[in-house]
């Protein structure tokens, strides 16, 4: 009976010093925890207190941050991407709200992408992807229209102050309809430029308002004749109606509009006869 007691008193010593051990872990843990957590306070707190830190504002009135630095900005407003860190001057740069600033950024017109970095102690890079006009197009303005420029992703732009670009104008884009649909007529007429490749030089204006019927206008031989080139084989076709619109043009001196639709033939078509925009595609 001795020995049992005995036992008995060894194994709730031995539980006892579990739970010591246990809570010392415990308490061991939280101290740590607490080290960390004031270590980390003080850290932020030196970032955000300490001077060398401060993202210094422009000099002067209307000139810009010396510790702002911008890059890949050609057609994007310069002034209007760097209002966006306006808040920031005076401040830490460990306050920088980057995913902020970002999206900021990208609601700029122009801006295709752009990436901030935070130099320490007190410096911000700023790299701007700009987006890049595959085409003229017309929207209406008033009574008449006007020109914008259209991207690959669809998005309207509007024309730089003294900018020059050698663009093909592509109608049969509305900049009511959705994007993706923009987007996927600007990429018919690149799909098309790219068949024909040198063939486009005399192509004043590409009509994509019918995705299956891809229509140009061509400057031929002193005059515009509209050409109706279907959905494929774009380079076998212009090039027939480059090699037989002589003969063409012999017979029919004041022929306007030729449908290309059947590889090897080409056929005069009357101006009410080619088929009409979509309505979609209307301005």
């Amino acid at each position: 009976m001795a020995g049992t007691g005995s036992s008995a008193k060894r194994e709730r010593g031995r539980r006892a010093l579990r739970v010591i051990r246990w809570v010392f872990r415990g308490c061991l843990a939280i101290a740590v925890l607490a080290a960390v957590i004031l270590t980390v306070e003080r850290v932020e707190r030196f970032l955000i207190q300490d001077p060398r830190f401060t993202l210094a504002g422009p000099v002067e009135y209307g000139e810009e941050s010396p510790n702002l630095h911008l890059s890949g900005v050609q057609w994007a407003s310069r002034q209007a991407i760097l209002r966006v860190f306006q808040p920031d001057f005076g401040r830490s740069l460990y306050l920088l709200p980057l995913a902020d600033r970002r999206r900021a950024l990208l609601r700029i017109s122009w801006v295709r992408d752009a990436s901030i970095t935070r130099i320490w102690p007190n410096h911000v890079s700023v790299a701007i992807e700009e987006r890049r006009p595959a085409a003229f197009i017309r929207i209406p303005f008033g009574p008449m229209s006007r020109y914008a420029l259209i991207d690959a992703d669809g998005y309207v732009l509007e024309p730089p102050a003294k900018a020059r670009f050698s663009l093909p104008l592509i109608s049969g884009v509305s900049t009511g309809e959705p994007l993706a649909l923009r987007s996927q007529r600007v990429h018919r007429m690149q799909q098309f430029l790219r068949d024909i490749g040198p063939l486009a030089a005399d192509i004043s204006e590409i009509d994509v308002s019918d995705l299956d019927n891809i229509q140009v206008n061509e400057n031929a031989q002193g005059h515009t004749v509209q050409l109706l080139m279907g959905d494929r084989n774009f380079d076998s076709r212009m090039q027939t109606f480059l090699d037989e619109f002589p003969n063409i043009q012999r017979r029919l001196p004041e022929v306007a509009a030729l449908d290309l639709r059947t590889d090897g033939h080409i056929i005069a078509v009357a101006p009410e006869a080619v088929p009409a925009h979509r309505p979609g595609g209307r301005q």
